[in-house]
């Protein structure tokens, strides 16, 4: 008997000691990659082509969550950046898109513009940008508090949403890149007053320039099995170039489309992404010492050439292709800089995309486009002549009707009624496939399909009256290029996958959410939860 309570007590020692030391290797570094309208469905699409080095060494080395999917609508780039390092939805940080109606100022705003503070690095407009609209805090916030401060955030992106959201409101720097004339990381003076003499010095050395190039595919397209033909009518392309194929010359095609911008719509914008961050690490000393420093990474590149190509060119096939490649070459320079079992590396997306409905109509497969001018008249005019008030529809953007308040109280007229009205016209239109009022995503407990995700997007006080969502396959867009922003799986399930310091080698179908990212990095590092987060845990992942 006394043996074998021995036996407990010392198993019981070991158990803790094991926990100390635990607690004493958290990583150095935290690096969290998102990959910018990435579905899921690319990881395996492209797998073979894939080398050893990049997506395939984080999924065979790492845990791959197969079922992972975002949780409410909208499904775009500023919910998707927000949520992830929040670990809650748009209901709670209140990025409710990437911008959207303010109805106390009566006019749309953008989620990171922010008047108050200057533009650094440019003398552009484009540098006044900030996190002051998101209204929760994020892991790498967290994270700052909690090693008081002294623990570093640094946001990195093409884009300006993206960098800003992902650093969180106490990211010591936020970065991203003015194209058009300039060709240079910027920032405002809510992070700094002036650039560090790493970044000038970065801008100056016009690495930029070398990306004006020829971009022709990486391997023989002949072996790009995986897409669909280079020269198709479902394709946008680049103006001044007759056709939308390979190859193409961006130092003859730079001044018809956004001179730098240009750039941003090739893979050489990853390329120049991974160029900085791998700059930042070595410019900010991340990982260097017992505090863990963030280093959030967005590649935009894959959402700018989806928008024009669509998911089945061949140019996002090749985006992909040189991606990996890139994430090779980070992942390398990590295991160098900060060392192979130091770091935690997570990649996931911020939304996935659909298909071009064009194309999918020309293989027998429903799809279309909503005509969104013509239809907003249309049921303005319908409630104006049910009502005989004019002007009670005040506003329509992101799948919202927004009803004119001050109108409806002077007349005395019945919110809800005017609420039902416009929600029956609406589910009369073929493009529409449901449709919820404000009065039934407050007062209703909706768990499963649209209304659960319009319910999990919906903030109280930034979004509208009536919400409606469009049948599967239909856009609001061009007929060319893709887009995303639906509740439907293509839009829905994107990759999440984990490596490196503390997680388990394997993978789970059973589904996560966007939301679940920040409170399993939380665990993974030993700190509180986001101030909102209302995702769980994914236990599986952590070793």
């Amino acid at each position: 008997m006394f043996y074998r309570l021995f036996i407990i007590f010392a198993l019981s020692i070991l158990s803790v000691n094991s926990q100390e030391i635990n607690t004493n290797h958290t990583p150095k570094l935290v690096v969290g990659i998102v990959v910018d309208q990435m579905r899921y469905d690319y990881l395996t699409r492209f797998y073979n082509q894939f080398g050893e080095g990049g997506f395939k060494k984080i999924i065979t080395k790492g845990f791959n969550c197969k079922n992972h999917h975002i949780n409410y609508i909208p499904t775009t780039t500023a919910p998707g950046h927000a949520s992830i390092y929040t670990g809650t939805t748009p209901k709670n940080h209140g990025i409710v898109g990437n911008s959207w109606y303010d109805k106390t100022e009566a006019k749309k705003v953008y989620c990171v513009n922010d008047l108050s503070v200057s533009p650094v690095g440019t003398s552009s407009y484009e540098g006044k940008k900030s996190p002051s609209k998101m209204q929760v805090t994020t892991v790498a916030d967290q994270n700052r508090l909690y090693t008081q401060m002294r623990g570093k955030t640094i946001s990195i992106a093409l884009k300006d949403r993206a960098a800003v959201l992902s650093g969180g409101h106490t990211a010591n720097a936020s970065y991203w890149l003015r194209g058009k004339n300039q060709g240079s990381w910027i920032s405002s003076t809510y992070y700094m007053k002036k650039l560090p003499k790493w970044v000038i010095n970065f801008n100056e050395s016009n690495k930029v320039d070398s990306y004006l190039k020829n971009w022709n595919t990486l391997y023989d397209i002949n072996t790009y099995t995986e897409s669909g033909k280079d020269n198709t009518k479902y394709e946008r392309g680049f103006k001044g170039k007759e056709k939308p194929v390979f190859p193409y010359d961006l130092k003859q095609l730079k001044e018809l489309n956004g001179e730098y911008d240009i750039i941003k719509y090739t893979p050489y914008g990853n390329s120049l992404t991974v160029d900085f961050a791998i700059t930042a690490i070595k410019g900010e000393h991340l990982g260097k010492d017992n505090s863990t420093d963030f280093l959030n990474i967005s590649f935009s590149s894959t959402d700018y050439i989806g928008h024009n190509f669509g998911v089945n060119s061949k140019e996002i096939q090749d985006t992909y292709l040189r991606l990996d490649k890139d994430i090779e070459r980070l992942i390398n320079n990590l295991d160098i800089l900060v060392g192979n079992n130091s770091y935690l590396l997570f990649l996931t997306s911020d939304h996935g995309a659909t298909q071009v409905p064009k194309f999918l109509k020309s293989i027998k497969i429903p799809g279309g486009y909503f005509k969104e001018a013509s239809e907003y008249i249309a049921i303005k005019n319908h409630i104006y002549n049910h009502f005989k008030i004019d002007s009670l529809i005040e506003h329509i953007s992101n799948n919202q009707i927004f009803l004119n308040n001050t109108i409806i109280k002077k007349q005395e007229l019945d919110r809800y009624q005017i609420q039902n009205e416009v929600a029956k016209y609406l589910l009369h239109i073929k493009e529409i496939n449901s449709v919820y009022t404000r009065t039934q995503l407050l007062n209703g407990n909706y768990t499963s399909g649209i209304a659960s995700l319009l319910q999990k997007g919906f903030h109280h006080k930034r979004s509208g009256d009536i919400f409606y969502s469009l049948t599967p396959y239909t856009i609001a867009y061009s007929e060319t290029g893709s887009t995303h922003g639906s509740g439907y799986t293509y839009d829905t399930h994107i990759p999440l996958l984990f490596y490196g310091a503390g997680i388990s080698k394997g993978s789970t179908r059973r589904k996560t959410t966007i939301i679940d990212i920040a409170p399993t990095v939380s665990a993974l590092i030993q700190i509180s939860l986001p101030n909102a987060a209302t995702g769980t845990i994914i236990n599986e992942v952590i070793h």
